[in-house]
């Protein structure tokens, strides 16, 4: 989705780090599997360095040690990585645990899926590209630190499913539902006004299908996107705050946990109104 190669290599590493990263672990090891286009020697090494330098930089600012992989020729150019980490294992944050009462935080804003269709279709604007770009360039490293401060409780990484589908694997495990307030989703720029014309990732269709949500946001398939956790009610104000401060300046509240199971969306309504009475609830149901 992008033609610089070594951007392309941070921002892959920076997607593949963030299962680390939802764990509370800290990341230890690396190993790649690379394609490049078959092309003139000296370009096809070209790429793959700098694809590899791009993804070594973001490695080594975390302690990981890129130790290997696998290289080869393909239509298009691919990078992934399979990362271990080292964690206590009675540490370990996983997707069960959010109890009750508790506020939903996210650290990144939604729409990395919405803008690079729309840079495939040419309606991109720049700046809004650049937004997305660095946003997928971000590491969640320092939002760890944060949140484990702050007595997460639960946590996920937001990816390919979704908001909604991984929020839904969180209640699944947890046993409980949720309450989403569309209007505090954070969202990066262009996003909504592209979902609002129609553009939208080729994985969209099925993210609806898995979860009954037609939200744009809610179901738009993230790139290195950010985490989602369980915070208690009473410290998930500051949470927020240390994480603005941390670098990550879209942090919100965007929802709480509810007992139940699935998940509702609080309706969308103009500030003003919000403050005179509580929003209307839509059901929604659980993803499968």
């Amino acid at each position: 989705f992008i033609d610089d190669p070594f951007v392309f290599g941070e921002i892959a590493a920076t997607h593949a780090l963030g299962d680390l990263h939802a764990m509370g672990a800290t990341p230890w090891t690396a190993l790649a599997i690379a394609a490049v286009p078959a092309m003139p020697r000296a370009k096809m090494a070209e790429d793959l360095a700098s694809m590899m330098q791009g993804a070594a930089r973001v490695f080594a600012a975390e302690g990981c040690a890129l130790i290997g992989g696998h290289s080869g020729e393909a239509a298009e150019p691919a990078l992934g990585f399979s990362v271990t980490g080292l964690v206590d294992p009675t540490q370990a944050w996983r997707k069960g645990g959010l109890r009750p009462g508790e506020a939903l935080v996210l650290t990144k804003p939604l729409g990395t899926g919405i803008i690079l269709a729309a840079q495939m279709q040419g309606r991109a604007r720049a700046r809004w590209l650049a937004a997305a770009i660095n946003s997928m360039r971000l590491s969640s490293s320092a939002a760890v630190a944060v949140l484990r401060a702050h007595g997460v409780t639960a946590c996920t990484d937001v990816t390919g499913f979704g908001l909604a589908g991984h929020l839904g694997e969180m209640l699944r495990a947890s046993g409980v539902g949720a309450v989403i307030n569309p209007a505090a989703l954070p969202a990066l720029p262009g996003a909504r006004e592209l979902a609002a014309a129609g553009v939208a990732s080729t994985l969209v269709p099925e993210n609806r299908a898995a979860s009954g949500i037609a939200a744009p946001l809610l179901i738009d398939p993230q790139t290195a996107g950010g985490l989602l956790a369980g915070v208690a009610a009473a410290r998930a104000a500051d949470c927020v705050r240390a994480l603005r401060d941390a670098g990550f300046p879209a942090a919100a509240i965007i929802g709480h946990v509810t007992a139940g199971t699935g998940f509702t969306l609080a309706k969308e309504m103009p500030e003003c109104a919000a403050t005179v009475s509580p929003p209307s609830l839509l059901t929604a149901s659980a993803p499968r």
